[in-house]
């Protein structure tokens, strides 16, 4: 076998788009592993928002540094140290968290948790961090090399942030992507200061593309576009807390961007197939996806926040084993069709 750029020959080139959800971005670093130790694709594009560019840049770094293997040991060495962050910072509350726990109180009311979320969401970002101290800019300086991400040869990346002033998305891309551009995808308020890059100021790209589909639609390249989908789009119980309200809500604000994306491309395709556009200039993009809603309904928005290693280590699991079921069914069909009825899913 021939190897071109970060492809191997016989190998089917495909976009990822990568959702945001803080520590259930993990789920995704199963489902790119999987990929990767299937050997049949490879990536050549990937649009990615919070968590989701966080796994983005990891993983064009190891492809570009040592292919498919490289990759996966620099994931899970990122995904490690996002343990350790989580391991130093429960020491002060772990006491606390234990008293409540015997209590039999649910997550969101645990003290660590508690005293965060009062404290971001009643005093100003700049009184409470003055300095601007966000522990993620170490993290991912530790563990990507930007240079190389930005290398010609890599993963073409794209993402996604909120202008605070103007409310539009933007989409920072290879060859200019750094860690500010990966921390302005990942500044999820009131918990961080929006990040300012170029005298704009920018917010987590969930809020507007959670991750955007159209810059895999717009590129020249594959049509096949592989969604990874983090935060439920379903859920079976109605949320009855204060806590699970928010969370609902921020869950399906943060997939609605997603949504009305996949139904445009389910307009556009039902158009071309109806010959109302020329299939010539307008591509017929090959959907796909891959997600776990009863896996992931069964989490709360505390969890987002507190990367616990067991946590970490069941969700690459489920992502590893969903994304290996979708391997076996639809692997062959990358590049002949569609496997997402775009429709049934998202309309």
């Amino acid at each position: 076998m021939s190897v071109t750029g970060n492809s191997i020959e016989g190998q089917k080139p495909i976009a990822l788009a990568l959702q945001g959800g803080g520590a259930h971005g993990a789920y995704a670093w199963g489902v790119i592993e999987a990929i990767l130790r299937d050997g049949r694709l490879s990536i050549e594009a990937i649009s990615a928002t919070s968590a989701g560019a966080m796994n983005a840049v990891v993983l064009a770094d190891g492809l570009v540094e040592g292919g498919p293997e490289r990759a996966c040991e620099k994931l899970e060495a990122f995904w490690r140290a996002v343990s350790g962050m989580e391991q130093m910072f429960g020491l002060a509350w772990s006491a606390f968290d234990r008293l409540a726990e015997a209590f039999g109180l649910p997550p969101e009311y645990m003290p660590s948790h508690a005293a965060v979320h009062a404290l971001t969401h009643s005093l100003p970002p700049d009184l409470l961090n003055p300095f601007r101290f966000n522990p993620l800019r170490k993290l991912l300086l530790d563990h990507v090399d930007f240079s190389r991400v930005n290398d010609a040869a890599a993963v073409r990346l794209y993402l996604d942030a909120t202008n605070v002033r103007t409310g539009k998305i933007a989409v920072f891309e290879t060859p200019g992507i750094t860690v500010d551009t990966v921390l302005a995808s990942c500044c999820l308020p009131p918990y961080f200061q929006a990040v300012e890059i170029a005298g704009e100021h920018f917010w987590d790209g969930g809020f507007l593309g959670n991750p955007a589909i159209y810059p895999l639609v717009y590129r020249d390249g594959t049509r096949d576009v592989i969604v990874v989908q983090v935060g439920a789009r379903e859920r079976p119980a109605l949320p009855r807390t204060a806590a699970e309200v928010l969370h609902r809500m921020n869950e399906i604000s943060f997939n609605s961007s997603l949504m009305r994306e996949m139904r445009a491309i389910a307009f556009v395709t039902r158009l071309i197939d109806a010959h109302e556009l020329d299939g010539e200039k307008h591509h017929r993009m090959l959907m796909h996806w891959i997600g776990d809603d009863a896996a992931m309904a069964e989490l709360c928005g505390v969890t987002q926040f507190h990367p616990d290693w067991g946590l970490l280590s069941r969700l690459r699991q489920e992502g590893r084993a969903a994304a290996e079921t979708w391997l076996a069914a639809n692997g062959d069909a990358v590049g002949r069709r569609s496997t997402l009825d775009v429709a049934g899913l998202f309309l």
